[in-house]
């Protein structure tokens, strides 16, 4: 089991946040809310502090700004496409 993901060196750096963090952030600023979705989760940031969450329906949105009550749009269909995209960036920075 993976707790955390640091790629701190990949772009400008991606961060899968432990449970730990995720549940903290829920309690503290609740759910991601996206017109005609499904409420999502954070789950992880890149270095610019950008937000990606999670959602019910399984997928993957980032944030515009640094900011928890932005706009989202989609990062990826689903969570096994944002780890595949995430493992082609560091591919190619091999």
């Amino acid at each position: 089991m993976i707790d955390e993901v640091l790629l701190p060196d990949v772009d400008s750096g991606y961060f899968i946040h432990p449970a730990s963090t995720v549940a903290g952030h829920f309690r503290e600023y609740g759910d991601i809310q996206i017109d005609g979705e499904e409420p999502a989760l954070v789950f992880a940031s890149d270095g610019g502090g950008h937000l990606f969450a999670l959602s019910g329906s399984g997928r993957v949105w980032r944030s515009t700004t640094a900011s928890w009550s932005g706009q989202f749009d989609l990062a990826a269909a689903t969570l096994q496409e944002f780890l595949e995209g995430l493992a082609q960036r560091i591919n190619c920075q091999l």
